[in-house]
């Protein structure tokens, strides 16, 4: 297991309600030490994450839209995903509406996901499905729609819902998204060996708060 390769795709996460603007200080130093891809914040911290960053390691500033229930109109997300660019965000993670999903409205999905594809320009766009709570064709279904808005990623999970990532779903999608788009997963990963089998699964970024903890008794 390459502790640092799994480092280097892991978006170092805290969106804890209530967390302060001291403890996105740490996770943004701590992202910096371990060379992390990204601090995951929530977005009222982006600007401060940009400037505790300051370009260092390479390491982006990803913040969420939508988040947690995702059931905030198109036109908002678009708002809130353009004020978090103007702050400094590097990577947006927005979560659909899964009203939308149910209903079967599969052209409103497309609206609002492209609606905050293009106030982010040639940023980084993940966009968080909820896998929990769906079913196998809405996953699949959900696959088609987010290549088809030429979204970066598509993410198992906010974390904050009846359950997170699993290595079955992560297989899943890995296996219906188009070959530019990656798979995140997020949700449920406590230790270097849960994120390394997300990996094996087909996960091409983790979204974790515990790795780099995991990492800190490994490697000091």
């Amino acid at each position: 297991m390459d502790v640092q390769k799994i480092l280097g795709m892991t978006d170092h996460t805290l969106l804890r309600v209530g967390c302060t603007k001291s403890e996105i200080a740490q996770i943004c130093e701590d992202a910096v030490t371990y060379r992390c891809a990204s601090v995951c914040i929530p977005p009222c911290f982006v600007s401060d994450a940009k400037e505790c960053i300051g370009g260092r390691g390479g390491v982006k500033v990803c913040t969420v839209i939508g988040f947690p229930n995702g059931y905030n109109t198109a036109k908002a997300k678009a708002c809130e995903a353009k004020g978090a660019v103007a702050n400094g965000a590097d990577e947006i993670d927005m979560v659909i509406n899964m009203s939308l999903v149910k209903d079967r409205n599969w052209n409103g999905l497309r609206e609002e996901i492209r609606a905050v594809r293009e106030v982010c320009g040639g940023r980084v766009l993940k966009v968080i499905i909820e896998t929990c709570l769906l079913t196998e064709d809405e996953k699949i279904a959900l696959c088609q729609i987010v290549t088809q808005c030429k979204a970066d990623f598509i993410k198992t999970s906010t974390g904050f819902s009846t359950g997170g990532a699993t290595a079955a779903d992560v297989a899943l999608l890995r296996a219906h998204v188009g070959p530019n788009v990656g798979v995140k997963a997020s949700g449920g990963i406590h230790s270097l060996e849960e994120a390394q089998a997300m990996i094996d699964a087909g996960a091409s970024r983790i979204g974790a708060s515990s790795v780099v903890k995991a990492a800190k008794e490994v490697c000091g």
